[in-house]
């Protein structure tokens, strides 16, 4: 091989190590990174817990006022926002079942008189904020009932179809009319509208309806204009990153959902809980606070309570909700341990039983109330994932901070599982926090687990 040979076959090594370094930093500028965002969250929020209040079921009398004997519990609870469901009154044309459907709203100015008055829904509001909680209100922006007095006065506020005729916004939400938010004069009302309720009611903040279906841009617009009254909490259902762009402070994890309900029937095994913190860590701002969930007022009426659809595992998946990285919601009867699916469209008054399971979901509050180890975004701490010799059937990981530890360990399993747990960086003396006995952890430890079993370690320092 001559020098000639050699400086060419060097040239096109150079060359090739030149473009595999471009392609490299082209990647790495072009590679989808967590969204930024401008959101500030209220610092009460940080280690809150969310509870849905369906107010028509909550009680027989189904009212604000009758609600509001409860507030002692949920306070003692540690419950910290209140999410009530729609507040205002219900459509009667096209109305489903004897009541209607909550998100069909009829005048977004009123109080469904079915609940009380809207003085009724103040001195709740009062008495919430007097015992140290704050109240949020369901608002559903992307349509109206059909009797909604803005058909009448606006009709080019909403959707039409090619023969002009108004439309609903999903066809078998046929009590329902969509709204058009290309319309200037609508973006106006209902940010006004927004603006109302926390001036009127001193309320907290907003749950959104399907808040994907209205365009983010007029989100983006309202909610700062909201803001400049009162540093308000926001909510969407939704599940895309952009909603946390400049609007709101929390989203639907509908994936870690979907993927507890695949584990509890089988399809997927406990290490798939992985594949879903990677992608979202990837996609979310690591601010961006995620709702985690076991029920809510759609599952549980239209795909079953948690009981059905995760059997003996419920409250494994529970203990989940709270000490994965995000906020738990707890949803109005979880507490009694209520296995029924509350009609949606009628009169179904939830049983409450003497609340076998407040004591459980009071100690998970408390835990994550005392231990920033499990806030909500950066002020959480850090999530290590801890392998075990069966990681298809065990979730265990950590969660620490410079103040604060937590070691959590769940069987997903119907059967026993015995795992070792090994770490330089989870050594030390535990208190689990159910049980309140210690547990020494060394460079290697074995825990047995029943089935569905879970365990929750605390060390503070």
């Amino acid at each position: 091989m001559n020098k000639t040979e050699i400086f060419h076959i060097l040239t096109r090594v150079v060359l090739g190590v030149l473009f595999l370094a471009i392609v490299w930093v082209v990647w790495a500028f072009t590679a989808k990174k967590p969204r930024p965002s401008v959101v500030v969250h209220p610092e009460w929020s940080r280690s809150a817990t969310i509870y849905e209040v369906n107010i028509r079921q909550y009680t027989p009398e189904g009212t604000f006022a009758a609600f509001s004997r409860h507030l002692p519990r949920l306070k003692k609870m540690g419950v910290d926002i209140l999410w009530l469901m729609p507040v205002n009154p219900i459509g009667i044309e096209n109305r489903k079942g004897t009541l209607g459907s909550y998100y069909s709203v009829r005048d977004y100015l009123s109080v469904n008189p079915e609940f009380g008055t809207l003085k009724d829904l103040k001195d709740l509001v009062k008495k919430a904020h007097e015992l140290g909680m704050y109240v949020i209100i369901d608002w559903v922006a992307n349509h109206t009932s059909w009797d909604n007095n803005l058909i009448r006065e606006h009709p080019e506020w909403y959707t039409h179809d090619s023969s002009g005729k108004i439309i609903a916004p999903v066809p078998d939400w046929t009590d329902a009319a969509d709204l058009n938010y290309d319309q200037p004069g609508l973006r106006k009302y209902m940010t006004d509208a927004l603006i109302y309720w926390v001036k009127e009611a001193g309320i907290d903040g907003f749950r959104c309806d399907v808040a994907g279906m209205v365009p983010v841009n007029f989100w983006n617009r309202a909610v700062p204009e909201v803001k400049k009254v009162k540093h308000v909490f926001m909510l969407a259902e939704w599940e895309t990153p952009e909603m946390h762009d400049s609007a709101f402070d929390m989203t639907y994890s509908w994936d870690m959902f979907k993927t507890m309900n695949s584990i509890a029937k089988k399809e997927q095994t406990a290490n798939y809980i992985d594949t879903v913190l990677k992608h979202n860590a990837k996609r979310y701002n690591p601010d961006a606070y995620r709702m985690l969930f076991t029920s809510n007022h759609d599952e549980n009426s239209w795909n079953g309570s948690e009981y059905e659809r995760m059997g003996d595992g419920a409250k494994a998946f529970a203990v989940l909700t709270f000490t994965l990285p995000g906020m738990p919601l707890i949803y109005s009867g979880q507490e009694a341990a209520f296995n029924h699916r509350l009609l949606f469209f009628d009169k179904d008054s939830i049983k409450w039983d003497n609340y076998p399971l407040a004591s459980f979901y009071s100690r998970l509050i408390r835990l994550r109330k005392e231990n920033s180890a499990l806030w909500s975004g950066t002020t959480g701490g850090r999530m290590l994932k801890i392998k075990t010799r069966n990681d298809k059937a065990v979730y265990a990981f950590s969660r620490e901070n410079n103040k604060d530890h937590v070691l959590v360990v769940v069987n997903l399993s119907v059967t026993p599982q015995s795992v070792k747990i090994k770490g330089n960086s989870i050594q030390g003396t535990y208190t689990e926090v159910f049980t309140g006995k210690p547990k020494i952890f060394g460079p290697e430890s074995t825990l047995s687990l029943k089935p569905w079993e879970y365990l929750v370690f605390e060390k503070k320092q």
